[in-house]
């Protein structure tokens, strides 16, 4: 299987794990090795600001929801659009930080940024056994799913990543524009 970095793994309606019902996990690594993902739509009711009174050096003002990335326990990450403080850009325009100086700095900006407690994780071609077996579809990210915080990003990327693999699915070789033109 090709790499999926940079990808949406959208949850099936079928995946009972309680860890990932109707989650949208946007992949961060994935390779040989296995998988790092952060589930974008599990905001907490702990703010930044009170997370920073815990761990940062300053006091930070931010009121937005820290985020639970995921099952496995690990050091906090964020994904954000300010390209001075990341470790890699994840989705044009989307950057990655982990590192404690970018993370005191980025909470203190103005931006769009999401932290996260947590991260999802997988083995060697463990995420690749899942796809496979249905409990995840995977479809494109931008920058604004990554940032949205609707209440039905799940269901809206569901129904994204059907539309996209229906042809595959169907053995269909070529969709046009224009369906009426067929």
């Amino acid at each position: 299987m090709d790499s999926l970095d940079g990808r949406i793994l959208v949850a099936s309606p079928q995946l009972l794990d309680p860890n990932f019902v109707h989650t949208v996990v946007l992949l961060i690594e994935h390779n040989d090795s296995g998988a790092l993902g952060l589930v974008l739509n599990r905001p907490t009711s702990k703010t930044v600001a009170e997370l920073w009174q815990q761990v940062g050096q300053a006091d930070c003002e931010s009121r937005q929801p820290v985020h639970l990335g995921g099952p496995v326990s690990g050091p906090l990450m964020a994904l954000h659009t300010t390209d001075d403080l990341a470790e890699m850009e994840v989705v044009a325009g989307v950057f990655f930080a982990a590192k404690k100086q970018n993370l005191d700095e980025l909470v203190h900006q103005e931006g769009p940024y999401k932290v996260f407690i947590g991260h999802a994780g997988w083995g060697p071609g463990q995420l690749e056994s899942e796809i496979e077996e249905g409990a995840w579809r995977t479809t494109s990210a931008t920058l604004a799913d990554v940032f949205d915080d609707a209440d039905d990003l799940w269901q809206r990327l569901l129904q994204r990543a059907d539309a996209s693999s229906l042809p595959a699915m169907l053995g269909i070789k070529h969709v046009p524009l224009d369906p009426s033109l067929n």
